[in-house]
């Protein structure tokens, strides 16, 4: 018996990947390669496509700055589509600050017992940071936007106090073992300790010298609280209060 010509008309046809020939018509290949990218690879659930998204924000942010900085450009360069990233973060300056918080982290606290080796470890992490990652191209475009966008500026206030707490932390644990003066305005010496480094990159486009992190802690850091004036007479006399005393003559010895 002949086959019918429509047998096997409900069975499911299984097309070939859409890909031009060779010859194919310039138009042909723009509308192939310009498929949205979440049709090419479906970005997935969970905190692994949040961190995915965030990633993507980082690097668009980096190469293209704040300008380039849109919900298209991130979710185009994460492989997620416009709705998948609006579902997350509602607006540009939310994703943006999910993005510098999720990646960088406040630095570890150290705890050496020593006032000097921990702020040596946090300053020298510190610059580690800014020598090493995209952290200083990333910060100045946050701070951009911050001036520009209220919201992000309240949002970029809370950053800045949250990456203080690891110095803020060490000075006043040095604080309650002695090694720093009661009344020490704490706040103040964390931006003394901090504001050369950012100086010198953001203002003056210097370089970072190896010695920078020891001369600050030398010149900054006041290791000693300070003693009473009756403490020590001997020590605390100046040198005008001493030329003052009478002077005494040696006693001759009889012959």
């Amino acid at each position: 018996m002949a086959r019918s010509p429509r047998a096997g008309a409900n069975r499911p046809v299984v097309a070939p990947p859409a890909v031009p020939p060779r010859g194919a018509p310039t138009a042909v290949r723009r509308s192939t390669a310009a498929q949205p990218a979440d049709a090419r690879e479906p970005i997935s659930r969970g905190d692994g496509a949040r961190q995915r998204v965030l990633q993507a924000a980082l690097e668009v942010l980096d190469e293209d700055g704040l300008p380039g900085f849109t919900m298209e450009a991130v979710a185009r360069r994460a492989g997620a589509s416009k709705a998948t990233v609006y579902r997350r973060w509602p607006t540009v300056g939310a994703l943006l600050v999910d993005a510098m918080d999720a990646t960088f982290q406040p630095l570890p606290v150290p705890d050496t017992g020593g006032v000097e080796t921990d702020v040596a470890q946090l300053l020298t992490a510190f610059v580690a940071l800014l020598e090493h990652t995209p952290f200083p191209r990333l910060l100045a475009a946050f701070i951009d936007a911050a001036e520009r966008d209220p919201t992000l500026a309240a949002l970029h206030a809370d950053l800045t106090r949250r990456r203080r707490e690891p110095a803020l932390t060490v000075l006043t644990r040095a604080q309650e073992r002695g090694q720093l003066p009661d009344d020490l305005d704490l706040e103040l010496l964390t931006d003394l300790l901090a504001g050369p480094f950012f100086y010198r990159l953001f203002i003056a486009h210097r370089p970072i010298p190896r010695e920078l992190v020891h001369d600050i802690i030398t010149h900054v850091l006041p290791t000693r609280a300070p003693q009473g004036r009756h403490d020590h007479p001997a020590e605390q006399s100046t040198p005008a209060d001493r030329s003052a005393e009478p002077t005494r003559r040696p006693r001759r010895r009889s012959t």
